[in-house]
């Protein structure tokens, strides 16, 4: 059992390392890795086998979690160039982005009052949307133009959508039920 727990995610799975990541190849990659690392593969093997299994699967599941998540994926590749994104104390983002997030705020508080669940299916659309183009707007900062300023702040703007994307789920949800 030879695993090199100092590589980094990319280099486990034998991907470049970048931010647009063909999906079926991650696939592929990851449960290539998983099948040899997988804890059941070592049931008759000794106690310090049976821990190293579960860290080396534990290890791999992380790293293919991080990657298929095209926030997680770009943070992680500012991480790797020394890069912190500083989303939980760095909250200055451009005026028009502070805008837009206002007026988001505001539909879905409206949405949420008026129990209007197609309006907020929109929105959740909208902000798929929104999201879609940020992370367009990632792949050019990180693979191609190297500013890694510009994409730490891509990275804010994206968690932020997140979060909006998860709180209009949560409000269906409450609606529906």
């Amino acid at each position: 059992m030879n695993f090199d727990f100092k590589q980094d995610h990319f280099s486990l799975f034998g991907l470049p390392r970048r931010f647009a990541l063909d999906a079926g190849q991650l696939d592929s990659a990851w449960r290539t890795v998983a099948a040899q690392v997988h804890p059941d593969r070592y049931a008759s093997a000794g106690d310090a086998e049976k821990r190293a299994a579960l860290m080396m699967a534990t290890h791999a599941n992380e790293a293919y979690r991080t990657l298929k998540s095209p926030l997680a994926r770009a943070r992680y590749l500012l991480l790797l160039t020394g890069v912190d994104t500083r989303e939980d104390t760095n909250t200055s983002m451009p005026a028009d982005f502070l805008m837009a997030q206002m007026e988001w705020r505001e539909a879905i508080g409206e949405a949420k009052d008026d129990h209007d669940v197609e309006a907020l299916e929109k929105l959740a659309r909208e902000l798929h949307r929104d999201a879609a183009a940020l992370q367009q707007q990632l792949g050019v900062a990180l693979d191609d133009a190297g500013d890694l300023d510009g994409a730490a702040v891509l990275v804010r703007k994206l968690r932020f959508l997140e979060k909006l994307e998860q709180e209009i789920g949560d409000a269906i949800e409450s609606l529906l039920f």
